[in-house]
């Protein structure tokens, strides 16, 4: 018998039918991922509406550290497509990579003979990756407001080397993410949210009871019952092992046979966020960022002038 097809790690697809106070807030609720793109050219003036809406976000001193390269010509959709398993980054017609930039910043610094180091702070990454994302953010908003759909890849972090070599990124130029832009085909729908009582902490953060956060996970992920299979229970069985020993294994698989299915935290971190490869690759992502420049996790001593 064919396996049943299992449920979108995303969750479930919630209806909306409130009544917002103005257009905004509306499409902040109901805003949801576009994968599915009409093979339609986006105009220039909307384009540029959308990027000019992204510069204008907030930003740590107003230095603006970072640069988005904008991706239109199909073969290279075609490899970011194919480097990050996803067709539809193909079929987008426009793909903006957002990126850490202290190059830029850099080279202003020595034009106008003043000291620089922002490559080897830490704060200063830390602040420059917030930037990038909020900029990020404001251009999606800015996009789904004049009637585009956009999805972010997360997953170009896979691939840090390719796309600096692919896009000719200086040191001191990260890639963070990018954004899938174009018109949709078909209607979108929202996933359910964790509400906010769930994630708004009253002053302090508050410890919720087993039950109250048992209860919020099922309104997010109602009836999130995974069908059990010997290659599913395997893979979990030997996650589970990696990270917190057989014991906690056994126990883990005992937990789903007694209550007969898969739960969807199971099945979150054992089978598609795997807990055992999440820790995989930090030493060589502190590698990749040492190669593009930055040494914030290093010890900085100040270079010695030359007499």
């Amino acid at each position: 018998m064919a396996e049943k097809k299992t449920p979108s790690h995303h969750g479930v697809e919630e209806q909306h039918d409130a009544q917002y106070p103005n257009q905004t807030l509306k499409l902040l609720h109901e805003r949801a991922s576009c994968r599915s793109f009409f093979d339609k050219k986006i105009e220039p003036e909307v384009l540029q509406s959308i990027l000019e809406a992204g510069i204008h976000a907030p930003t740590g001193g107003n230095l603006q550290p970072y640069s988005v390269i904008k991706i239109e010509k199909q073969d290279t959709k075609r490899k970011l497509a194919e480097m990050c398993g996803q067709d539809f980054i193909e079929s987008a017609p426009v793909d903006l990579l957002f990126c850490i930039d202290w190059y830029r910043l850099k080279r202003w610094a020595a034009l106008e003979a003043a000291p620089f180091s922002a490559t080897n702070s830490f704060r200063h990454f830390w602040i420059s990756f917030q930037d990038t994302i909020i900029v990020a953010q404001n251009m999606c908003t800015a996009a789904d407001a004049l009637g585009l759909g956009s999805v972010y890849i997360g997953t170009i972090l896979e691939y840090f080397r390719e796309t600096k070599e692919m896009f000719h990124l200086p040191d001191g130029v990260f890639p963070v993410v990018l954004l899938c832009l174009g018109y949709p085909k078909g209607e979108r729908r929202p996933r359910k949210k964790l509400g906010v009582d769930a994630i708004v902490h009253e002053e302090k953060y508050h410890e919720y009871s087993d039950k109250k956060l048992e209860e919020a996970f099922e309104q997010k992920y109602p009836d999130a019952k995974f069908e059990l299979n010997e290659r599913r229970l395997e893979t979990i069985y030997e996650v589970c092992k990696a990270v917190h020993g057989e014991e906690f294994a056994k126990q883990c698989i005992a937990t789903i046979k007694e209550q007969g299915f898969i739960n969807q935290a199971q099945r979150t971190f054992g089978l598609h966020y795997r807990a055992d490869m999440m820790p995989d690759g930090n030493e060589d992502f502190l590698r990749i960022m040492e190669e593009c420049g930055f040494g914030w996790f290093r010890e900085w001593l100040i270079p010695q002038g030359k007499e």
